[in-house]
């Protein structure tokens, strides 16, 4: 479904896929705890962030992922990650997760760049159907995120994850479909430049 290398470029990011070259710049920037607060694994810790970089490799093969890194232009810095999951090609879907960003860009336009960048992808280039985002129930942070793109609540999974701490996660999950996209590029879009005219 997804042509390697893919490479989406916006006005504030690249998104790269991933090459072992960029281990050592994302690893700088993951072992801020507070990133994985809300993951299945603390990435924080080198032992657990190597075997998470590696396993993205093994899954781009299987083409279940395709994992990219968040390069920022003006600072010349890999920022984060995020990736295309749970790719279904026959039933024309997939999954937009495992995005995490140095706690430097929370609240910036960068996460709505990454988004809108992801999401033409997948609407206009791969031609999907739906697009679905989830999220730890406690995460308002993400929450509020996932619905500022103009993505739909669709419900609560109770008991979907196990967190890093061993504690049973409830997930929230949202979904934008074909024919919403128009409307939420349209919004996300005017959205993305509000807020690169705030800070500038």
């Amino acid at each position: 479904m997804i042509i390697h290398p893919t490479i989406l470029e916006g006005n504030l990011v690249k998104l790269l896929p991933f090459e072992p070259s960029h281990y050592t710049a994302l690893e700088a920037v993951a072992v801020k705890k507070e990133i994985w607060e809300f993951y299945s694994v603390d990435g924080s810790a080198q032992a657990a962030f190597a075997p998470i970089f590696e396993a993205a490799f093994a899954e781009r093969e299987r083409g279940s992922q395709y994992p990219f890194a968040i390069f920022h232009k003006e600072s010349g810095k890999m920022i984060g990650s995020t990736r295309f999951t749970e790719i279904q090609t026959q039933h024309k879907r997939l999954e937009i997760g495992w995005t995490w960003l140095d706690p430097a860009y929370w609240g910036t336009p960068v996460n709505l760049e990454c988004k809108l960048l992801l999401l033409t992808h997948c609407f206009e280039v791969l031609g999907l159907y739906r697009v679905q985002l989830r999220t730890d129930v406690l995460n308002i942070r993400s929450r509020k995120a996932i619905e500022k793109i103009g993505a739909t609540f669709e419900g609560i999974f109770r008991h979907d994850m196990v967190r890093g701490n061993g504690s049973k996660r409830d997930s929230v999950y949202y979904s934008i479909i074909d024919t919403e996209w128009p409307a939420v590029k349209d919004a996300l879009t005017r959205l993305l430049e509000a807020k690169q005219k705030s800070i500038s």
